[in-house]
């Protein structure tokens, strides 16, 4: 059985906690759970948002109505709904009780079958400023550095920050580096950047103080675009190294 709990956080809304913290795990069934509600087609579901291990659920109040016309007990309703969804749901796919040394193993099950997107990105120069500093925190080459975070297999554990912003999980650990000291007021939109354990993308220009160590030329999020965001939570990310003049292809510009 998975254990979670459940709080209402709105008149409209529950959260629905995992655990706490940073965890590929506990991220992995937070997934698996936002799955199970969305192939449910609970009545009055309006949004289903998963964060690194919390799911929050956006409901209609109104959507199950008693005699009188008024559901009294909107939160208590749908919260033992969800009990009973996710509690009868596959052991493996939402069990934290499972023994440590096998999360790594189940966190990559349940993310067989999402879909798998490809970023192309130029490293350093001008598109990865921070990419020597990230090399010298780690002890690496820049060379390296450029290897072993395009050899990685992330998955977007959630999108936040700015629209489209996903924080990706299952960066190489001798890749992760503190925040800049010295934030900067304009990121260019398509960085690929480091913060902390974390690599992510700044889906337009922005603020920030990860260290940027590329660029990708795709655009991670276009308003005009159904959907708007390249990237949805739960999806698995690969970054594909690309030199100057395959940025300049790709972004639809003269080499």
């Amino acid at each position: 059985m998975a254990e979670f709990s459940i709080e209402p956080l709105a008149e409209d809304a529950l959260l629905l906690r995992f655990g706490d913290g940073i965890d590929i795990a506990t991220n992995a069934r937070v997934h698996a759970a936002a799955r199970a509600v969305r192939a449910a087609k609970l009545p009055g579901i309006i949004d289903v948002a998963p964060a690194y291990s919390t799911l929050l659920l956006r409901f209609d109040a109104f959507a199950r109505p008693d005699k009188n016309g008024l559901d009294e007990r909107p939160h208590a309703r749908l919260a033992e709904i969800l009990h009973a969804l996710l509690r009868g749901a596959n052991p493996k796919t939402l069990d934290p009780g499972l023994r440590r040394e096998d999360d790594q193993e189940n966190a990559v099950a349940l993310r067989e079958g999402a879909r798998l997107v490809e970023i192309p990105v130029c490293y350093g120069g001008e598109y990865g400023p921070d990419l020597e500093a990230v090399a010298v925190h780690a002890g690496l080459s820049p060379d390296a550095v450029v290897a072993r975070h395009a050899a990685g297999d992330y998955s977007v554990a959630m999108l936040g920050f700015a629209p489209g912003f996903p924080y990706l999980l299952g960066l190489d650990p001798a890749l992760h580096a503190p925040r800049r000291t010295d934030p900067r007021t304009r990121v260019p939109a398509g960085s690929v950047a480091i913060g902390g354990a974390q690599t992510g993308i700044y889906p337009r220009e922005l603020p920030g103080g990860w260290n940027l160590i590329g660029r990708t030329p795709l655009p991670l999020f276009d308003p005009r675009r159904e959907p708007p965001a390249l990237l949805a939570a739960g999806d698995r990310v690969r970054f594909r190294a690309i030199d100057v003049d395959g940025f300049a292809r790709l972004a639809g510009r003269p080499a």
